[in-house]
């Protein structure tokens, strides 16, 4: 928890209450960190969170991983495509969008037509596999997020989710 305090200057209350389980605690930071040292670029890293925050309804990752958007450039459009849930007009990025839900519904029995597509804008079949790292990463903070109710922290405030996740 002190390298997540050094990191970002604060203690989230969604970080304090995953120690409850020093276990899942361990295994999210763990599968984070491994996470954000794939190949991937970090703004597809980015469209793959909010795309499984989105999808399980997390408003503390929704509102942070807004704000890590925002730092890497992303543009509003962006942004609020991937929050509302719509497809966006970045061929590349909406190529890991999809495919996260691909994954995700044929839970990872994915054709091999849609890994084809997936590859066909730059991608490699490492970094399909990242896709489940980043997926199995993500879902354990935004469902252990809900079940604890975890409350949204005071720095996140001005990217919490509006009702239609739309950031002005």
């Amino acid at each position: 928890m002190r390298s997540t305090i050094e990191h970002l200057g604060y203690l989230p209350s969604g970080v304090g209450l995953l120690a409850t389980s020093p276990h899942l605690l361990e295994g999210f930071l763990k599968a984070s960190a491994l996470f954000e040292r794939t190949t991937l670029d970090p703004l597809s890293r980015e469209v793959l969170i909010m795309t499984i925050a989105t999808r399980n309804g997390c408003h503390i990752c929704i509102a942070m991983h807004t704000a890590r958007l925002h730092a890497l450039g992303a543009t509003t459009e962006i942004i609020n495509a991937l929050r509302g849930r719509q497809e966006l007009d970045d061929p590349r990025l909406e190529a890991i969008r999809r495919f996260t839900h691909q994954v995700i519904d044929d839970a990872g029995a994915v054709s091999a037509e849609t890994l084809e597509t997936f590859m066909g804008h730059g991608y490699t079949a490492q970094n399909a596999l990242e896709v489940v790292l980043g997926i199995g990463a993500y879902t354990m903070s935004t469902l252990a997020n809900r079940m604890t109710r975890a409350p949204l922290d005071e720095p996140l405030a001005a990217y919490a989710p509006e009702d239609n996740n739309v950031v002005r």
